[in-house]
């Protein structure tokens, strides 16, 4: 009897070693073209609850997804709650200029704002890259992403990334860190979510009580 459950259990193992194989094999690098830097090191005085830890200058390691995804947000049509930008037009959010110099971002009023943006049909999404703004070392606030599958928000609403630590939002408490803005941006994972439309939201920043967005692509297929 023990044999059997030893060799059960090796069974097992080994099938499971072969499936972790074959997934590992149907993964490569995300490849993601990054703007030029416009600014170097941390800042002394940026205060903030809910911090990540500084990975100290380097770069941020591969990340490893499915094979064949694309942008699905390059071009696509982007909405906003502030029908009125302060500066620039939100087509620039999916127009692929990354650069952090004015012209490549657009500002929202103050206050918790969103923008949104539709694929145009339901797509498995897999990661999201987001720059808000990248010129000077920041943090945006109560940065929420949420899917759905009807412009409204309200068909299979779901909640993908969220560091609004203490609800001020009102989108809930969210676990994960606030970052500091770079030129890489902010890579989120997404464990193949199927949806449509996605929705960013912010709560101004460190800087000053404005929302920036300069770019946001979309990994799926």
């Amino acid at each position: 009897m023990i044999y059997r459950s030893f060799l059960a259990l090796a069974m097992l193992f080994a099938a499971g070693a072969v499936l972790a194989q074959d997934a590992a094999a149907d993964l490569t690098e995300l490849k993601i073209t990054l703007p030029r830097p416009l600014f170097t090191g941390t800042p002394k005085e940026l205060k903030t609850p809910n911090l990540e830890p500084s990975r100290n200058g380097e770069k941020r390691p591969p990340f490893m997804a499915a094979k064949g995804l694309v942008n699905l947000a390059a071009k696509k049509s982007v909405t906003s709650s502030d029908n009125e930008p302060v500066v620039g037009d939100l087509e620039c959010i999916t127009d692929g200029d990354k650069e952090g110099i004015e012209g490549s971002y657009v500002e929202l009023g103050p206050g918790t704002q969103w923008v949104q943006i539709d694929l145009e049909k339901k797509a498995t999404i897999h990661a999201i890259v987001l720059w808000h703004f990248h010129s000077q070392a920041r943090v945006y606030r109560d940065v929420v992403i949420q899917t759905a599958d009807d412009p409204d928000f309200i068909m299979n609403v779901k909640t993908i990334f969220n560091n609004d630590h203490d609800n001020s939002s009102g989108l809930g408490v969210g676990k994960d860190y606030e970052y500091i803005e770079t030129y890489e941006g902010r890579l989120i994972p997404v464990p193949a979510v199927s949806a449509q439309y996605l929705r960013f939201y912010s709560n101004g920043n460190t800087s000053d009580d404005m929302n920036h967005y300069i770019e946001i692509e979309v990994f799926g297929k």
